[in-house]
């Protein structure tokens, strides 16, 4: 498991089977056969529940769609994360990868504490034993825990050892889950008819049928995240990235087919204990074993124990690749991140064998205590998925929207529209107060969002302290829309508090009516019992309005923070840039402006002349004499020194005017001002002491002036070359003087 420092890059080697095996496998968990027989079924009812899944597949097939149109625009690893870093930049990319990360690793700790279920459901709870506690009523069993931490830790191993054999395993995998599944749906529809069943009612009764079907909709996310997570390996894939889209077809098709497979099944058998499959499914809490699960029953029931094995065989399938799945998706998108410096740079590289193990290293460790949580924690991790993968679409789409309106493309910039619209709809079903009565999305799932979601604005805090690049802290708007976010799932959170409250303090109150209350509660009086219940519902929205409160000032602290920590490095990036911009300008001999001052300066003036607005001013072009004799007999030291004492004369006679040094001997003064004004007394003055200087150790300097004739000139250099060919002139004059010149 070592790793190797030298970075070469991931190597293609996925073939498009073995990406349709990672997709399905991504996308399909324990929940295909355990929970989507059960939740779906409860909350749409059969036709609910399937044409729910169906508005999922249409929505997915354009998610599909986004995601080639983004793969053949921007290569590289990183899935959605580095199409939105190329598309909106490094702060939106952030707040992708937070989420992703999120999403994949819940679904990963999801299927890994399946593995006690699997036991306590089909081994007879042979795991369960070393009896440690219980958390939410789930009892936590050593042997569990234990082999849960070995399962994770073997398929580590096997996603670290071998990227073709993992492949191999996927497909293989794969193949037998949608075999099992297959054989036990078309033998429980063929057997269907004579077994005296119904498959009615389509929906559950006293609700809304559409209500249902857009319920189902709306958490169909779910159902589906982790299909795209192959975009992450693009850069693995043994085929052009325009097959991508094909390929993804296919898994959805497949991923569809075994959901709607398995809610078929599930209703075609029941106990003859229930008058229903709905009666059946809404009392399976009083079942146990094989009878708990609906999709089991009924294989059982057409098939007898061979229908059991075969789809135990499934399940199992389905839990090991969504393990390997998710695990090579979080590994590929932690190591895509650590190269732009999310992470430490040590998770950028790859080991001999071109695999990120050390991201993979980095998963299994935050995954040791998962097993000690119990699977109710794990629940509600598991939920943030649906609101996860809303919010991960929803970014994929405005990323099209945004590219296919530059590149003028109507029929992706139409589609992403549609689906950003649905995708709102979607964001605010599930996180306004009030809208799920039912509790689809389980209370405690919102806290973690806000949590994470905390969490993920202290994270960024420490990526902006290190940004020496200035990569990141670009766009506060992004932070303003996370805080919105943060309030909002708050609010829900606080909202699902009080309706509990509520629910409780009115069962108090009928148990109080009815006379069934506790003895303590019985004694009350009327009227102190119910000041009591009417205390008590006024403590829970004053404890609602702190908690709300609290977290608000809490995330806004921490965005005033990374604010004046983003300020910091603006300042500071402002100061690099005019350090930079003075090094440029000035001359670090002598401390006058530079050559390439000289040369903005003269096109500004260039400008200026071409539009008719320059105003009155001379040039003097100065060489200085003997330059090179002074080299050759004391040294380029003494060289220096003369040039600087022959600049000092400049600017003490020219202090209203620009000077430049733009060669090694060679100096300009752009005459303006006062020194425009006076030019002629001050070129009598300086001349004189250049004349005087002649013989001495003291600066000689030719000096020639030409005066800008609007009438005449039609540009700088014209002006300029008058008074370089006069400066010429001057430089014979003071040799025949008796001065030295570089000849």
């Amino acid at each position: 498991m070592s790793t190797d420092t030298k970075q070469i890059g991931l190597k293609p080697y996925l073939t498009p089977t073995a990406v349709v095996a990672l997709s399905v496998g991504s996308a399909i968990g324990w929940g295909s056969l355990v929970v989507t027989g059960g939740t779906y079924l409860v909350t749409g009812g059969l036709m609910g529940s399937v044409l729910g899944l169906l508005i999922g597949f249409v929505m997915m097939l354009m998610v599909a769609s986004h995601y080639s149109f983004l793969a053949n625009r921007y290569s590289g690893v990183g899935g959605l994360y580095n199409y939105v870093k190329c598309v909106f930049g490094y702060d939106r990319a952030f707040l992708v990868a937070w989420f992703l990360f999120l999403i994949y690793i819940s679904i990963f700790w999801a299927n890994a504490t399946s593995i006690p279920l699997f036991a306590r459901y089909f081994l007879n709870r042979a795991l369960s034993f070393g009896y440690l506690y219980s958390i939410f009523g789930y009892e936590v069993y050593l042997g569990e825990a234990l082999v849960t931490l070995i399962v994770i830790i073997l398929v580590a191993v096997l996603c670290i050892k071998s990227k073709k054999a993992t492949a191999r395993c996927m497909v293989i995998l794969v193949g037998i889950f949608i075999i099992g599944i297959t054989i036990c749906f078309v033998t429980a529809m063929a057997g269907h008819g004579n077994s005296g069943m119904s498959m009615e009612p389509a929906f559950v009764p006293d609700k809304n049928a559409f209500q249902q079907i857009f319920r189902i909709a709306f958490i169909s996310p779910w159902a589906f995240i982790g299909f795209e997570s192959v975009s992450h390996s693009a850069e693995e894939c043994h085929f052009k990235q325009n097959k991508l889209f094909r390929i993804l077809v296919i898994s959805l098709i497949i991923t569809t087919a075994l959901y709607i497979f398995t809610i078929l099944l599930s209703v075609s058998a029941y106990p003859k204990s229930c008058s229903s499959w709905l009666d059946y499914i809404t009392h399976l809490d009083s079942f146990d074993g094989i009878e708990g699960i609906p999709a089991f029953y009924a294989a059982s029931y057409y098939m007898g124990d061979a229908g059991i094995y075969i789809l135990m065989a499934s399940l199992l399938a389905l839990v090991l690749t969504s393990l390997i799945g998710m695990l090579r998706a979080t590994s590929r998108l932690c190591y895509a991140v650590a190269q732009d410096g999310i992470l430490p740079g040590r998770f950028a590289k790859l080991n001999n064998k071109q695999i990120p193990a050390n991201t993979i290293l980095l998963i299994v460790l935050m995954s040791l205590p998962i097993p000690f949580l119990g699977r109710t924690t794990i629940s509600w991790i598991v939920d943030t998925t649906t609101i996860g993968a809303t919010i991960i679409y929803g970014f994929v789409s405005v990323a099209v929207f945004k590219v296919a309106k530059q590149e003028k493309c109507r029929k992706d910039y139409i589609l992403s529209a549609i689906c950003v619209a649905i995708l709102v709809l979607f964001m605010a079903v599930l996180l306004l107060p009030g809208v799920f009565s039912d509790h689809t999305i389980e209370t405690e799932t919102y806290a973690l969002l806000a949590g994470w979601s905390i969490l993920g604005i202290f994270f960024f805090n420490s990526i902006i302290r290190k940004d020496h690049a200035r990569k990141f802290g670009k766009a506060i708007i992004v932070w303003i829309a996370l805080l919105v976010f943060i309030v909002l799932v708050t609010l829900t959170l606080a909202s699902r508090i009080n309706d509990s409250r509520e629910d409780k303090v009115m069962d108090e109150i009928e148990s109080y009516m009815e006379g069934t209350a506790d003895s303590e509660m019985q004694a009350m009086s009327r009227e102190a019992f119910l000041e009591n219940e009417k205390a008590k519902l006024h403590d829970a929205n004053t404890n609602s309005v702190m908690v709300v409160a609290g977290l608000f000032v809490l995330s806004l602290t921490v965005l005033f923070v990374n604010y004046r920590s983003m300020n910091k490095w603006e300042k500071k990036t402002a100061e690099e840039r005019d350090q930079a911009r003075d090094a440029a300008f000035k001359d670090p001999l002598t401390g006058v402006k530079s050559k390439h001052a000289f040369a903005v300066y003269e096109g500004s003036m260039e400008t200026h002349i071409t539009d008719g607005d320059m105003g009155e001013f001379g040039v003097i072009v100065g060489d200085v004499n003997g330059l090179k004799r002074i080299n050759d007999t004391l040294g380029h030291k003494a060289g220096d020194e003369y040039i600087r004492s022959a600049c000092m004369m400049l600017c003490e006679y020219f202090k209203h005017s620009p000077v430049f040094r733009v060669g090694g001997d060679e100096f300009v003064v752009i005459l303006q001002g006062h020194d425009f004004n006076e030019r002629n007394e001050i070129l009598s003055a300086i001349n004189e002491k250049i004349e005087g200087n002649i013989g001495s150790n003291n600066a000689v300097i030719s000096l020639g002036t030409a005066i800008y004739d609007p009438g005449k000139d039609e540009s700088f250099h014209e002006v300029f070359k008058r008074a370089d060919g006069l400066m010429y002139e001057r430089k014979q004059q003071l040799k025949s003087m008796g001065a030295v010149t570089r000849e």
